[in-house]
């Protein structure tokens, strides 16, 4: 379990926060909370979307109110984008500069969330749907199921639960920051870590899907369930539910039912894995790029507009790499855990054989390590694939969209100059 949008690139040492700005060594200094000033840094800043801020190598994100400081790479110590000309000019580009890193990781955004979406509901209904004797391994079987679907149910049947997805999001955000400011568990692990650093913010990250468990589960039989039989819920039926399923309130369940305490294991496996996964693959691309861009400044055979477009575009792709990636590695495990979890909650999902009429989950997996063995003997390995057509169909539009974002931004700025 994850949220769609990796977590930047807090983890495992590429940016560090407030804690990593007050030194490493010894304690930190003991401060007074009696001024307004001091009180500020009790307020947790929301994430940053990506591309909004002009990161060069070596740099840090600083706390809010607090100017920055930090040396840049080493590089060209010119300015990447240069107008020519002064006053009005310069200030236009400078707002066209703030416009489009703020755009382009809201372009990105949008795609991860928003239209990807209709790829995230068959990709899990062919997950759970272990009677399919179609896998959908290429985006062509999944392209045809998702116009069946389209015709026969309308467009609702591929956005639904979108509004729950956005929930659980939420949820796990709001769990990460309050756990973390009750506890001694770290958000975010400085450039100077130890295995012990390491560990407390990894077990932060447990407990904080821990907490959102119950909602993801209630947010997956959403995007699942069929639009023939489903009733017109309202956005919070998720929260509702959730809450249900923990206090054994809510929706009557099946003995099939898997308790929540057997969901935890498996839960937070595929969900700190993920992490770790999207982590090292972000620091490791990111890398490789501002390396990359280092050089070029030094063979001084970079355009301006080339500058600029370095400088937001290495995170974007380093976070479309890392969630790729993990995502494809851990394909299989995320298919054993959404049936987990849908086991037992009377869902009824749509045929993906068809294109209509529905199929009940009847599964009686008695635990994670029966799923998989049930899945290798009566489904073959590719049973752990299926809909993976859906996942190439979802990144080939990701890369897409940061293509033509990238064409529109430098077209821009080459207008501006």
């Amino acid at each position: 379990m994850h949220p769609r949008r990796p977590d930047g690139f807090d983890g495992l040492g590429y940016r560090g926060g407030a804690r990593d700005e007050q030194g490493f060594g010894g304690a930190f200094p003991a401060r007074s909370f009696s001024t307004g000033a001091d009180l500020g840094h009790w307020v947790t800043t929301p994430p940053d979307i990506p591309g909004s801020r002009n990161l060069h190598w070596g740099e840090k994100s600083p706390p809010y109110g607090v100017p920055n400081t930090s040396t840049p790479y080493e590089g060209p110590t010119e300015e990447p984008f240069s107008t020519g000309g002064g006053g009005v000019q310069g200030q236009s580009s400078e707002q066209l500069n703030r416009f489009a890193g703020f755009g382009i990781g809201l372009a990105s955004l949008f795609t991860e969330n928003v239209l990807a979406h209709p790829c995230i509901v068959l990709r899990r209904q062919c997950q759970v749907n272990y009677h399919a004797q179609h896998y959908h391994l290429t985006p062509f079987t999944v392209i045809n199921i998702m116009y069946s679907f389209n015709k026969t149910q309308g467009p609702r049947a591929l956005w639904k639960g979108m509004g729950s997805t956005f929930i659980v999001q939420g949820v796990t955000l709001g769990a990460e920051g309050i756990i973390s400011e009750f506890t001694p568990l770290p958000r975010e692990v400085l450039h100077k870590w130890s295995p012990k650093q390491i560990g407390e913010h990894l077990l932060l990250k447990s407990l904080t899907y821990v907490v959102a468990m119950p909602f993801y589960s209630a947010s997956l039989i959403e995007t699942v369930q069929s639009e023939i039989i489903r009733d017109n819920t309202g956005i919070l039926e998720c929260v509702k539910e959730g809450i249900g399923r923990v206090i054994g309130m809510g929706v009557p369940h099946s003995k099939r039912l898997l308790p929540l305490l057997s969901l935890i294991f498996p839960t937070v496996l595929h969900g700190v894995l993920h992490y770790i996964i999207s982590s090292v693959i972000q620091k490791f691309v990111l890398l490789i790029l501002k390396r990359k861009t280092y050089n070029s400044h030094l063979a001084e055979s970079t355009s301006p507009v080339q500058s600029m477009l370095d400088a937001y575009f290495p995170e974007l792709i380093a976070n479309f790499a890392a969630s790729l990636c993990s995502d494809v590695i851990l394909y299989p495990l995320e298919t054993v855990l959404h049936r987990l979890h849908i086991q037992g909650t009377r869902t009824i999902i749509d045929n993906t054989d068809l294109g209509y009429e529905v199929l009940p989950i009847n599964t009686q997996y008695e635990g994670m390590r029966d799923c998989i063995n049930t899945i290798r003997q009566e489904e073959g390995v590719f049973g752990f694939y299926k809909g993976f057509g859906a996942v190439i169909i979802q990144y080939t539009l990701h890369a897409a969209v940061l293509q033509i974002t990238k064409i529109i931004y430098a077209t821009l700025l080459q207008n501006n100059i």
